[in-house]
């Protein structure tokens, strides 16, 4: 490896490790934000300080949010539950993206540096997708609980209304949270099936979905909501067990779809290591770069063929 191949692959770590200290650093700032509030709500006064942390890159922020790029970002960071805003999240792809790109030119062949940058934009995405469904997987979890105390409180003689008010307040996060902004939503005038709709489209899932069906279809018509919500309430418990085996069955078939495409970029580094300045000879003809092209594509077809066999709707 020649000096200049160093310069580059030790800017490109350096740009990777900036990434994880800034990672490591908000998750220790968001950590111990968290304390601090639990301390202070189980102290006398049980009041919890909304302080909140100053936001980095403020300018990008402001411009990307003006795109339809940013919207989208923002509503996907919203439904991640992440404090991060679309700027603060768009800076620390980019730098990954050019971390990961200076790698690759400079392990591998000056070919692999733009794969490996898009390689960096999907795991951002990939990352935002894990976080939204790991959100929705703990909503789905809570659901039961949810139902329970909404059904005791009706039962109780209150509205539907104080109900997810007093749901917001006893139920942790992720449900704790959506939950105060259908009550937020409901305290400025806006309608149940408005609010609840806005919910079930954060957060889709099929129990949420029969959830605020019940309550909005009790809501209209006045029917016996706590019967109903007793009974969804044994079906959810169920179905949560159901969840909990068949993702235990599939959990060695999620790790092939993604030990395939990690044992295909493993295989780049072995021929490299072997004989090195190998790829770099092999990516100099339009013949090499198309079959590593074909080859990358059909590691995505395989990834995405396995993850779509082993998808199984309860």
């Amino acid at each position: 490896m020649d000096l200049q191949n160093l310069i580059t692959l030790t800017t490109g770590i350096a740009l990777l490790a900036c990434v994880l200290a800034v990672v490591g650093v908000h998750s220790y700032a968001t950590g111990k934000a968290q304390r601090q509030a639990l301390v202070d709500r189980l102290s006398a006064t049980g009041r919890i300080p909304l302080a909140g942390r100053r936001r980095h890159f403020p300018a990008l922020d402001r411009r990307l949010r003006r795109t339809r790029l940013g919207r989208k970002l923002e509503l996907r960071l919203l439904a991640t539950g992440l404090d991060v805003t679309p700027g603060e999240f768009f800076a620390a792809m980019l730098a990954a993206v050019t971390g990961l790109w200076l790698i690759g030119q400079a392990t591998l062949a000056p070919f692999f540096g733009p794969i490996a940058g898009l390689l960096g934009v999907w795991a951002a995405v990939q990352f935002l997708n894990w976080q939204r469904q790991k959100r929705i997987e703990k909503f789905i979890n809570q659901l039961p609980e949810l139902a329970r105390i909404l059904a005791n409180a009706t039962q109780a003689g209150l509205a539907l209304r104080t109900a997810i008010g007093m749901a917001a307040e006893e139920l942790e996060a992720p449900a704790g949270e959506e939950l105060a902004k259908v009550a937020n939503q409901l305290a400025v005038g806006a309608s149940m099936d408005d609010a609840l709709g806005e919910l079930a489209d954060r957060l889709p899932s099929r129990e949420l979905v029969v959830l605020v069906t019940t309550l909005v279809l009790s809501n209209r018509a006045g029917g016996q909501v706590v019967s109903a919500l007793r009974n969804l309430t044994e079906t959810l418990e169920e179905r949560k067990e159901t969840r909990r085996e068949v993702r235990t069955q599939l959990s060695q078939v999620s790790m092939t779809s993604y030990a395939v495409p990690v044992l295909g970029v493993g295989s780049l580094f072995l021929m490299n290591g072997v004989k090195d300045g190998a790829l770099e000879r092999m990516t100099g003809s339009p013949a090499g770069q198309a079959a590593v092209i074909i080859a990358f594509g059909l590691y995505a077809v395989g990834f995405v063929l396995i993850r779509r066999l082993s998808r199984i709707d309860v």
